[in-house]
């Protein structure tokens, strides 16, 4: 006695793209860029100038 089934099974697909917005990166590299560029910009005024005082 075989008894068929009838699965009606629905497969959901699912895509999860990740966005990455290129000017967010952009714009955060450009203000560490800067901060580095800052910070070093202050070493050196203070290697320069300041130590030499003392």
């Amino acid at each position: 006695m075989a008894i068929e089934q009838n699965r009606n099974v629905e497969i959901e697909k699912t895509n999860v793209e990740k966005k990455m917005d290129s000017s967010l990166v952009a714009s955060t590299f450009i203000k560490y860029a800067a901060y580095i560029v800052i910070f070093f910009g202050a070493l050196y005024f203070l290697v320069k100038y300041v130590f030499p005082m003392f």
